[in-house]
């Protein structure tokens, strides 16, 4: 894998019902690059918030078929999110804004 800057891991922070509602209990999700691993996502998320990952799991999001007009099928294409544990106390304010 070729060396990748910290900031280029994670992509945007995932705003759903589901994960706004984990952030009460401190994880926080994000989507990711495809070729980030674990130790990668840590290091990005305690450098860009200031704060103490506990874990971190990682899951990849399959691409769906979609239809885009009446006939014309399209796909929508698959993503990898990331769901990271920060330890009691800590927030995230970039999650608190929203």
């Amino acid at each position: 894998m070729t060396a990748i800057s910290l900031h280029d891991v994670l992509l945007r922070p995932v705003i759903s019902e589901k994960s706004m509602a984990e952030t009460e209990r401190g994880n926080y999700t994000f989507a990711v690059r495809r070729d980030a691993n674990k130790f990668e996502i840590k290091a990005a998320v305690e450098g860009a918030f200031k704060v103490t990952v506990l874990d971190v799991r990682v899951q990849s999001v399959k691409p769906k078929q979609k239809r885009r007009g009446r006939r014309t099928p399209g796909i929508v294409p698959g993503w990898r999110k990331a769901v990271v544990s920060i330890a009691p106390g800590q927030k995230i304010e970039l999650f608190e804004a929203v």
